[in-house]
Parts: structure tokens; sequence; C-alpha cells
């Protein structure tokens, strides 16, 4: 009988890396975008023989500023272990072309996401060792939470071992990085992208739609637009609530409210058609794990991306939100009077 309180994975911290596991070995961080740039740094900061493969554009030439050598991407692919951290939709278009021909016998492949491994947009040859290292991290806070001695966990995992030194190699690159000061959680390229999917398209979009909602709807009541934001997350209180529930649990971080929380939290929640979203977020884990939503997202790219065109002119254009943030942040600078633009507060 299965034990429910049994460990369900494999945690590799510090001292599962082996002393030297890319001793000897180059490594080419194939894109130098934000999490490219962080672990590129963060390799060669830890000892690593570091080189960067990158088009020419603005992040080649950061990269150079910063003391490496850029080469093409089909020029770095050559190295003993390439670390891919292009953006997901990019990979397969350049994998067949630039990448997989140049591959050495023996040499590994690691990939910062299991996207393009998981839904078969890519097939890695079958000479080499194909390995995931795939931070949780944003990359400028994983870049400063290594800098300040800390660490920041990451999902790893050997998809094929043809060298005999994949897990090493494995852990060499996480420890480089700094994922291992806090912890890496042992998966495959499958499970590690139907997870990052599955909850940016649930718990991401429906706490997005609920702070939308809820400032359409109290706006509309008369409650003013600065206190709405201010209220929701500008206080900075949402973010002590999840830092709650990793230092304390998801549950137990209720005892930090009060009584007028929990029973208004407890009863809405109860009031909620639970399985109505049960039953949405069960259609979108099917979509996710039989390649439904890789093969519209790649579709997008090739068409121009019209549907994140459409999201970034959300994002940098004027909204009543927007506008309450602005304000927000007018009345708490340094040099504000603590008047509002437009009159009280």
């Amino acid at each position: 009988m299965t034990n429910p309180n049994a460990s369900q994975v494999r945690v590799y911290r510090a001292a599962d890396a082996p002393p030297g596991a890319l001793a000897g070995e180059s490594v080419a961080v194939l894109g130098y975008g934000h999490l490219g740039r962080t672990a590129a740094l963060n390799l060669r900061d830890s000892g690593a023989k570091v080189r960067i493969g990158n088009r020419e554009d603005e992040y080649a030439e950061q990269a150079r500023a910063e003391g490496f050598e850029v080469v093409p991407i089909t020029t770095a692919a050559v190295d003993d272990v390439v670390y891919v951290l292009l953006p997901d939709e990019v990979i397969p278009t350049l994998f067949d072309a630039e990448i997989a021909p140049v591959l050495r016998p023996g040499s590994a492949i690691a990939f910062g996401s299991g996207y393009s491994l998981a839904f078969g947009l890519i097939h890695p040859p079958e000479t080499i060792d194909v390995l995931l290292v795939a931070p949780r991290m944003a990359g400028n806070t994983a870049r400063a939470r290594y800098l300040g001695g800390h660490g920041f966990w990451a999902c790893v995992g050997v998809e094929a071992n043809r060298s005999g030194r994949a897990e090493q190699r494995m852990l060499g690159l996480a420890d480089g990085m700094g994922v291992l000061r806090a912890g890496a959680v042992q998966m495959t390229a499958k499970v590690e992208a139907t997870l990052d999917l599955f909850i940016e398209q649930t718990v991401g979009s429906v706490l997005g739609m609920a702070i939308m909602m809820a400032f359409e709807v109290a706006r509309d009541a008369g409650v003013p637009a600065e206190a709405l934001v201010l209220e929701m997350y500008m206080s900075g209180e949402m973010e002590a609530v999840f830092q709650s529930f990793r230092e304390t649990g998801f549950f137990r971080a209720s005892e930090d409210h009060g009584p007028t929380a929990v029973f208004g939290g407890i009863t809405r929640s109860l009031e909620m058609d639970r399985e109505a979203m049960a039953e949405s977020f069960r259609k979108i884990l099917e979509d996710i794990k039989t390649g439904g939503f890789a093969q519209r997202f790649q579709d997008e790219a090739r068409n121009g991306y019209p549907m994140l065109e459409f999201a970034r002119a959300m994002m940098h254009g004027g909204s009543p939100i927007t506008d309450a943030e602005d304000r927000i942040r007018h009345l708490t600078s340094p040099d504000s009077s603590g008047a509002s633009p437009g009159g009280s507060a």
C-alpha cells in the first residue's frame, strides 16, 4: 500500500554534486536573454568555461560587454555541454537546422524548459546526453539570489544518458548555477512542461482575472481605484501572504489572519462552484498533455504572434488599473507632498 505521506520526488542538494562535475568541459549557453544571462554569469562565477551562442543583436552586445565570447549558435553547439535557453517556440525552428547537425557524439544538450522535448517538437540525436535543468525563478531574481549566497529551485532530469556522465553533467550545471543551494527536484521533461503550463494557465489566469474583476466591480460601486490596487497588491500584503505560504504552509498560514478574514474566506470559498472550476482545470490539463496548447502556440509564432501583440498592447497601454498604480506611486514618492494630482486621495 502506498504511504500518502512518503515523498514522491527526489531532491538534489549541494552534497549530491560530484566535485569538479564540469571540469575540463566547455559550456555553451544558447541565448543571452534574462535567464541565459543569469545562467552564463552564475556558471562563469562558479568556475565553468562558458561562451555564448546568440545571433547578432542587443543581447550579443550585452554579452560581449560583460566579458563573454559570443559566436553563432552553430559554432557554440559543438561544445561539450550545450545549454539551450532560447524561447520555447523558437527552439523548434532552429534545432534541426542550426543545433542538431553540429552536436558531437558524447556531448550533452540541456534545456531550461521541457517544452520542446515534452511535446515532440524536437528529436535530439541518439548519440548525446539529453538533460533538463529548468529554474523555477525569473532570471534577475535568480542572479540576485546567487550573488547573495542563496539558491533557487529548479526541476532537473536526465532524458538520455549516452556518455555515462549525464547525471554528473546535469548536477554540475545545477550546482554551478546555484540551484543546489536550495534544491533541485528530479522530474521528466514531460512532467516539468505540463506542470509549468498548467499552473500558468489555471492559478495564474484565475488570479489575474480575479484581480481585474474585483477592481471593476468595486470601482463601479464607488470604492476608490487607488484603494483597490493598494489593498490587492501594492501594499505588499499579498507578497507577505505568499511568503507565509512558503514558510508556514498554505493552510497553516491562515493563523496569521484574524477571524473576520478566515470566516469570510472560507464561507465564500464554499459558495463558489468548485466542480465547474475543477472541470475547467481538467480540460486545460488534458489540452496541455495532448499537445493541443503547444500546437496553437507554435501556430501563434508562425503567424507573427497576433495574440501576444494584443497582450502587449494591454500591458503597455493605458488602463484604470495602471492609472491607479501610477497615482499611488506618485503619492508615496519621496518628493511627493501627499496630495493627489487630481485632488484628495
